[in-house]
């Protein structure tokens, strides 16, 4: 773990905190623009529905996002880091192969969800407009995205500028909720009274909507699986201690819309306040509600900021851990973690417009909203059972928690499910489509591992060695660099043997084989050097954490430097006018590009999956980019994957025909 990563952790203080509330509340702290709406819906205001509603809230606040959350998920400490990838990353020690299935499933509905996040939290926020100046729906959805585009756009730059303004932002926001709801419960403290987990249960029998109502409450937890996905960025304690404070203020806004709803027993929020009567902004003074929208459109764009980010750690992560293709990282500022993928921002903008002009209204994102996240919320309850059977947590209580919290989840999952034919389906498409990506690249991985033959490097040691002496043939390159997926030091894949013996004899001085492992945990920067032959031939592994970038050209050349300075290796030109002058050999990479052979005998399925791979392969970035090397010293190789070849062609030899007629 970083320096800074491991003073986060291990204690508490001020900047930590204002930092953390700045960062991982956006999303569920904007959930009071759009939660009681929801729950209300069309129907007449009633004060036992309203009771219903707030303890709903506060049992699912305390249940799902305190104790699942808050207390139980944030232990699984992946060396600082969170989120569903960085706990699978810490179960699959397990060696449990099926567990990249919820892993993949779920970090497809966290990204499907940073698709919904933004536009329904500034939609909702824009709306409040209406309360006290009409505006055309048309007018709202360009505003909505105006905003999303100036926020898209500025990712570029990094949040570093952008961050300093997002700490003090929040604590206004969130005081602002404690202090409007306040005001409102002075009027009626009976609303305490939905704290008696009765009312809760008595809502599911007599709101209109019964049981399905669960699918309106479930949006106040659903920056819960934030909270765990950015524990790297502030830590566990700051989170724990915030969260106090942040519950604190959510749970006063929620009781004091509840006191205002039920002083106005009876009506409609319509009757209350127009075509876009929001409790939230019905709670607010007349003249204070323009400042009311501008303080929650500000809370939203940072709500939407910070779900960008964790679609970008996410990608990064997915990258690592072979479920992604391969894309362009930037990296617009010095801070560790902060980065910038171009093509998962422009899609992300696009998801997002897309879904502003289909719904036009926040009202009708909710229909979509929800689905995705609750499928996330399942994914990441069945990898933290794993996680306490791999900590030895007690059979019993393994089992209680578990069964709670699937209990739970599968009842929000169930009442959200009607709601698919009005909306649902979208996120679930975005969702299946994500799913597909990742699951397709993963097996295609898997499938071309399973066919790469691998040989030992002491069957080639002696001709190796020969080889770079062998003045007969023309020298290829000083150094000549190959990276290899081998995991044993003393194996190599039979291609590069075939592409330094036989496709054209490629003599060297020095042959370097490279190795990239990535780690279980987030951040970690190793490397070993083996020794094979003295200066003749050398491999070199990096152990680089899942979080780390693989700046294979920056980091061999460090690894070298360090080499020469201990007098291990010798990377003096060979030739003999530039040996004099001291004069550094130059370095040449070869990287194998892979393509589908025709002697292939493939099942339909692994036709589906292979082509779909090789697709998705011409659109990722190159290999080269990947690795970060410079395309001038790199030679790209073609060799034919070949999957199920036939092991024997049955030929029959006829003779010539020696009477010809």
């Amino acid at each position: 773990m970083s320096a800074h990563n491991h003073s986060l952790h291990s204690k508490l203080s001020i900047g930590g905190l204002l930092v953390t509330l700045g960062i991982i509340y956006g999303d569920i702290g904007t959930s009071p623009l759009y939660v009681m709406k929801a729950i209300l819906g069309v129907h007449e205001i009633s004060r036992d529905i309203v009771l219903g509603g707030i303890s709903c809230v506060f049992w699912t606040l305390t249940l799902q996002t305190t104790i699942k959350y808050v207390i139980i998920t944030l232990s699984a400490d992946n060396h600082g880091e969170g989120g569903i990838f960085a706990l699978f990353a810490l179960v699959k020690r397990t060696k449990i192969k099926w567990l990249i299935i919820p892993a993949i499933i779920g970090g497809s509905a966290l990204l499907a969800d940073g698709i919904i996040t933004p536009p329904i939290s500034v939609s909702a926020a824009v709306e409040g407009i209406n309360n006290f100046y009409a505006m055309e729906t048309k007018t709202i959805q360009i505003i909505v995205i105006c905003i999303l585009f100036v926020l898209f756009t500025i990712q570029q730059f990094g949040s570093k500028l952008v961050g300093k303004f997002f700490a003090p932002m929040m604590l206004i926001w969130f005081s602002m909720l404690g202090i409007l709801g306040t005001l409102q419960i002075m009027n009626d403290f009976s609303v305490f009274n939905a704290i008696n987990p009765y009312y809760a249960y008595e809502l599911l029998l007599i709101h209109p909507e019964g049981f399905f109502v669960l699918g309106a409450v479930f949006l106040c937890t659903t920056g819960a699986e934030a909270l765990y996905s950015d524990m790297g960025h502030c830590g566990r304690k700051n989170i724990r201690i915030s969260w106090i404070f942040v519950k604190a203020m959510l749970l006063l806004n929620y009781f004091g819309q509840g006191a205002y709803l039920i002083s106005h027993e009876g009506q409609t929020l319509e009757q209350l306040g127009g075509k876009d009567g929001n409790p939230f902004y019905l709670i607010m003074a007349d003249w204070f509600q323009p400042i009311g929208v501008v303080v929650a459109t500000l809370a939203a764009v940072i709500a939407s900021q910070a779900l960008i980010s964790g679609s970008f750690t996410l990608i990064n992560e997915a990258m690592r851990l072979n479920f992604w293709p391969k894309v362009k990282i930037k990296y617009p500022t010095e801070l560790k973690g902060q980065l910038y993928i171009p093509s998962i921002n422009w899609l992300l903008l696009l998801g997002c417009i897309g879904i502003v002009w289909y719904f036009e209204k926040s009202s009708a994102m909710e229909h979509a909203y929800g689905l995705a996240i609750v499928l996330c919320m399942i994914m990441t309850t069945i990898l933290l059972n794993f996680y306490l059977i791999m900590k030895r947590v007690k059979w019993y209580i393994i089992g209680a928690l578990i069964t709670v919290y699937l209990v739970i989840e599968f009842s929000f999952l169930a009442a959200i499910l009607p709601k698919f034919i009005h909306g649902g389906f979208v996120t679930l498409i975005i969702a299946s489509a994500l799913v597909g990506v990742m699951g397709t690249w993963y097996l295609a991985k898997q499938i071309s591992k399973n066919y790469t033959k691998i040989v030992k490097i002491d069957d080639y040691k002696k001709v190796l060695a020969e080889l770079s002496v062998d003045l007969s043939i023309p020298k290829y390159a000083t150094h000549l660099v190959y990276m290899t997926n081998s995991n044993r030091s003393d194996e190599i894949e039979e291609k590069v043997m075939y592409s330094i013996l036989q496709k054209r004899p490629k003599r060297a001085d020095l042959y370097w084989f490279i190795h990239v492992n990535i780690l279980s945990e987030p951040y970690k920067k190793e490397y070993r050097v083996t020794e094979i032959v003295k200066d003749d031939i050398y491999r070199i592994d990096f152990y680089l954490g899942f979080r780390e970038p693989t700046k294979i050209n920056l980091m061999f050349k460090q690894v070298i430097k360090e080499m020469v300075d201990r007098g291990e290796v010798d990377i003096t030109s060979r030739y003999e006018s530039l040996n004099k002058n001291n004069i550094i050999g130059d370095f040449k990479f070869v990287l194998s590009e892979k393509f589908l052979s025709n002697d292939s005998d493939l099942t339909f399925f692994e036709k589906i999956i292979m082509n779909t791979y090789f697709i998705m392969k011409k659109m990722s970035l190159s290999e080269e980019k990947g690795f970060g090397l410079d395309s001038s010293s790199v030679k790209i190789e073609q060799f034919p994957l070949v999957i199920h070849a036939p092991e024997k062609i049955e030929m029959r030899r006829i003779e010539r025909d020696c009477n010809p007629i």
